[in-house]
């Protein structure tokens, strides 16, 4: 027996020894398995945590105008901007070791995998926020043994390089709360229309339920679902030491008001100016299609909300519906460039195609300006004379013959200035001037104003035949608005990103590129077309809204046989408008021929209501005088038209006129010797 027993005990002896022997090789090995997973994890560094979010459009008072977004409502906020109230209702549901393990919560762990052995199912889950955090970023939701071990491995490395408030606040910036909202701010929004530190108690142990399953707990889904979760949460903040019963029991009566509705849908304003952003974007600040729709940027804008509104409401009530007329029109701040309305089409839904920033038309008469501008630099001056009357030019270089034309074939068949030919726009005093400066120069001079579309050197191009941008053309009469001084369009004025970081800033100043007296007396030129004084054959080409006019403003109309233009600006405002068919097609009614300079009066009215009423200024440089518009000269008294207008100082003209002094001995500048006495007549004056 004896024997026997001796002989049991050594096999028993030899197992417990295998056994602790392999124990203690498994525990190597698992040992070995722990550290190379720790040590391939730290070589790794820190996973990214880049998730998809919102990149949001505001207007430049700080209004939301549009959204960016692939579906899911998201904007990253820091955790400090989440109220504590959902913050700690969270941790009590989700997560109540949150702070003392280091992303596993094994007892939780051994309790769900003893429930999924019974059932034989994946069935029960102990995710902590931290694992949660990890499948949100990085993993599908299917629930596999494969997705799990992925999901512990990116715990790991969450752990090891981030600290428990960026996983909470990252948590809290990712999770789903149904109804397409991604995170605590984007839920508070949609649920509470407020922001998530605004949250209350009740709203909070509301908003921590729904994650566990949307569908279920959210409070649009089922209240007495939503409420019974909140019940439970109330309770585990209780055991937690976060709240007491009093504070629980007025949370869980607490009167709801619940919203659902996003804060910032997808919004139609300024579509067509929201688009124009997209593209600056790229092409300026050369970010990619992805970074700008779910890069989580906050793009501030130059658009003026109200002026939008009066831009596409005088659009839509001043064009008939009938009429297959479109539009492009582009605002702007003289002073900056700031781009404060556009409106690129009719109707964004049926054509987004920008008419304001990608078609190219012929400008017309809107173009001389510019030359005139240039023939004031080569010594010219309002008042300089040329003849209006049908000529046809002809070039020893070979070129065809050119006869322009004037609007129904009507000339003074005489002498005109250059002020009254600008006034009624007359082609031949344009095209005569363009060629005795050279048809490089108004290439030049176009340059100089910001246009960058190609410019053809022809006799015809004093009249607008090569095409043009209608924000290119607002830009340019900005130039002549601000004295002088070269702007771009300016559509964006910060940039930031996810985090708050600018990442661009708009800084350019205006820079000086005309001469501040020659713009002044260009502008002073240009408020012509609106008074009748410098009517002549024809007349003046604003006439027919001068009716409308409650300040005043310098500009230029334009047409050719499929465009019609109107550009004109205040010292706050410059606005250009283009009306015409999309394929060209010739504008024959008179109505539609019309539409440009009614819808430009009616916005610039409507938008300077409230601003005050400011004139141009004279610069250093200048002198006014008063002329005869028929002829340049000095007024006199006997002059039944006199018209102040406004010269480059020391260029302003010097001879009076004559044409309508009954008496020779009447004309101001010429002194006449007084007649001799008889010497008997002086005698008796003695």
């Amino acid at each position: 027996m004896e024997i026997m027993t001796n002989q049991r005990f050594k096999k028993a002896g030899k197992y417990l020894r295998a056994m602790i022997i392999l124990s203690l090789i498994g525990m190597a090995i698992a040992t070995i398995i722990i550290a190379g997973i720790l040590i391939y994890a730290k070589i790794l560094g820190p996973p990214p945590l880049a998730v998809p979010q919102s990149t949001l459009f505001y207007s430049d008072d700080g209004t939301v105008i549009g959204e960016s977004h692939n579906g899911q409502k998201r904007y990253w906020i820091e955790l400090s901007e989440i109220s504590p109230h959902l913050v700690n209702a969270t941790i009590s549901i989700e997560d109540r070791k949150f702070y003392s393990h280091h992303g596993f919560d094994y007892t939780r762990i051994a309790g769900a995998i003893i429930a999924d052995i019974k059932a034989m199912a994946k069935v029960q889950g102990a995710s902590t926020i931290s694992q949660q955090y990890a499948r949100n970023l990085f993993l599908e939701h299917e629930k596999t043994w494969n997705r799990k071990l992925k999901e512990a491995f990116f715990t790991i490395r969450l752990e090891m390089n981030y600290t428990k408030k960026e996983i909470l606040e990252g948590y809290l910036n990712t999770i789903y709360y149904g109804h397409g909202a991604y995170g605590s701010e984007a839920a508070s929004q949609f649920y509470f229309g407020k922001h998530a530190n605004e949250l209350t108690l009740g709203e909070a142990s509301i908003l921590a339920g729904i994650p566990k399953g949307a569908g279920i707990y959210s409070p649009l889904v089922s209240i007495e679902n939503a409420k019974s979760r909140q019940k439970v949460i109330l309770n585990t903040m209780i055991e937690n030491g976060y709240i007491d019963k009093q504070s629980a029991t007025a949370a869980l009566h607490e009167p709801l008001t619940i919203v659902g509705k996003h804060l910032h849908t997808k919004s139609k304003i300024a579509p067509y100016f929201q688009d124009a952003v997209r593209q600056a974007l790229k092409t300026q600040l050369h970010l990619d299609d992805r970074i700008i729709e779910l890069g989580g940027l906050k793009v501030y804008t130059t658009l003026d909300l109200k002026q939008q509104e009066i831009a596409e409401q005088t659009v839509n009530e001043l064009i008939s519906r009938e009429s297959e007329i479109q539009t492009g029109l582009v605002s702007m701040d003289p002073k900056n460039g700031h781009v404060k309305a556009m409106v690129g089409g009719r109707d964004y839904e049926e054509s987004p195609f920008n008419r304001a920033v990608q078609a190219v038309r012929q400008p017309g008469s809107t173009m001389k300006p510019l030359l005139y501008y240039a023939a004031l630099e080569s010594g010219f001056t309002p008042s300089t004379m040329m003849r209006s009357e049908q000529t046809t030019f002809r070039f020893d270089d070979g070129r065809p013959d050119y006869t322009p034309k004037n609007f129904n074939s009507q000339y003074a068949d005489g002498d005109i200035t250059m002020a009254q030919a600008l006034a009624l726009s007359d082609n031949i005093y344009a095209v005569k001037t363009h060629l005795f400066l050279g048809l490089d120069t108004l290439v030049n001079t176009a340059k100089k104003f910001g246009i960058s579309t190609k410019m053809s050197m022809v006799p015809s191009l004093a009249l607008g035949t090569s095409g043009v941008r209608v924000i290119e053309m607002a830009n340019a009469y900005s130039i002549f608005a601000n004295g002088g001084k070269k702007v771009s369009p300016v559509l964006i004025t910060r940039v930031e990103n996810p985090k708050g970081d600018i990442i661009y800033e708009q800084t350019k100043e205006a820079i000086p590129v005309l001469r501040p007296e020659l713009a002044y007396v260009m502008t002073q030129m240009m408020t012509g077309i609106f008074d009748p004084k410098l009517n002549g054959y024809t007349s003046v080409t604003g006439r027919s809204i001068i009716k409308d006019m409650t300040r005043t403003y310098a500009g230029k109309s334009g047409s050719t046989d499929t465009d019609s233009w109107m550009i004109g600006y205040s010292p706050q405002l410059v606005t250009a408008v283009w009306t015409g068919y999309d394929k060209g097609k010739t504008i024959t009614l008179s109505a539609d021929k019309s539409y440009a300079k009614n819808i430009w009066i009616h916005f610039m009215e409507k938008a300077h209501e409230g601003l005050p009423v400011k004139g141009f200024k004279p610069v250093k440089g200048t002198v006014g005088v008063y002329v005869n518009p028929e002829n340049g000269k000095l007024a006199t008294d006997q002059c039944p038209v006199k018209r102040l207008t406004y010269f480059v100082e020391g260029t302003e003209p010097t001879e009076y006129c004559t044409d309508h002094l009954m008496y020779k001995e009447e004309v101001p500048n010429k002194k006449e010797k007084p007649a001799k006495k008889p010497w008997y007549k002086k005698l008796f004056d003695w």
